[in-house]
Formats: C-alpha cells, structure tokens, sequence
C-alpha cells in the first residue's frame, strides 16, 4: 500500500487517481500510524516551500518521514514535495528543509535565458546519463513530462538521476537511496508519468529494485 501525505498542500486527488490506474491500493493520510504501515510514501506539494515546510513541522509528519526513512522505506517527493527533501531553499528567504537529499533549492530565474517564461509550465524531456535509475526502468530516454515550478535542485551533482533543458539543464529527478524526488508531475504526465509510478510501486523497503 502506498501512502499519500496529505499535509494541507497538493493535487491529491489527480496523484490518487493515477495509482488506483496503475492497479496500486492507495490511501491520502495524515495519520501516523497508517503512514507507518504503508510500503511505501509519496509526499506531494503545490505552493510555497516555508508554508509547506512550516506545516509539516507543526503536524509531526516531517518527523515521521524522517523515522520511516530511516528504515530505508521509499518515499517519493513530487514537485514541492521534492523540493522540500533537500536541506534549504532559497525561496523568499533562506529556509530549511527535510535534508534527505544533499542540495538547495535555488530560483530558476538565476539560470535559464530571460526571454523564457517563469513559472516554468510544459512539456520537457527526460535525460538520464549513463546509467538508468530504476525508477525509470519503463521510461524511455527523451520521454516527455510535465512541469510546474519557478525553482529547482541545486549542488547536487552527486544525487541527480534526470534533467531537462529548458534553456539550461537542470534536475528534473534526484535520489538519495530510498529518498526519491520529481521536480515534474508523474500523475499529469499520461503513460510516462504512470510508469514512473508504477516503477515506484515495485520498490521495497530496504531494496530499490
């Protein structure tokens, strides 16, 4: 079972629909215990990084990610909820994060032309490197995915396991062991996004695979 965090930011709705397409059973929590049970976690986000950050403090939950984490439990952070993996951003402010990911969150302002739109909206196509993270394992090189952001995952070189161009190349996945994150949204991003989930759903506690 795959548990959504449902902390008072995020598209729940569109991200539980497309498990429930891809067969997973899925439940949107704030409970403790039912995120504790699950196999695995998806930590959403829409928004603003301090008020994102500051409610997931106040509710305990960041503190719950963290323990499960230590278990080596996977857990997927999407858009927002990627962002806020890292150990600060630089949103109107300097502020920090969950510090699972080595990194920070810088604007995207600072390295893309300026004759290109921010927020960042569309279609962009994956790259991976040499070598294949397995949350890609049904994705193909150059498939496309949809964004939504005016930030990005900065120094962390060592963590990326994707990027797009969008005038400059910059993260658009990263993984620290368990901890994984989508600078994109699997769930509006038709069949690729549903096999990136669907990868997801195959990774065990202890075990990328």
């Amino acid at each position: 079972m795959t548990a959504i965090i449902d902390y008072g930011v995020g598209n729940l709705f569109s991200l539980k629909c497309s498990f429930l397409a891809i067969g997973e059973e899925v439940s949107v929590t704030s409970d403790a215990d039912e995120i504790r049970n699950a196999d695995r976690i998806v930590l959403p986000g829409v928004g603003a990084f301090e008020d994102a950050a500051k409610k997931l403090e106040n509710s305990g939950l960041g503190t719950v990610i963290k323990e499960q984490v230590s278990l080596s439990k996977p857990l997927l952070g999407i858009c927002l909820g990627m962002q806020l993996l890292f150990e600060k951003s630089y949103e109107y402010g300097e502020h920090d994060g969950l510090g699972l990911i080595p990194g920070v969150i810088r604007p995207l302002s600072d390295i893309v032309p300026q004759d290109l739109k921010i927020p960042h909206m569309g279609w962009n196509s994956l790259s991976f490197g040499e070598k294949k993270h397995p949350l890609f394992k049904y994705t193909n090189e150059n498939d496309f995915v949809y964004f939504v952001h005016s930030y990005y995952a900065a120094e962390c070189e060592n963590y990326v396991i994707a990027s797009t161009d969008y005038g400059a190349y910059f993260t658009a996945s990263a993984a620290n062991g368990s901890v994984l994150g989508c600078q994109f949204h699997p769930e509006k991003s038709g069949d690729v996004g549903l096999n990136i989930l669907r990868a997801f759903c195959e990774m065990k506690e202890g075990k990328i695979c």
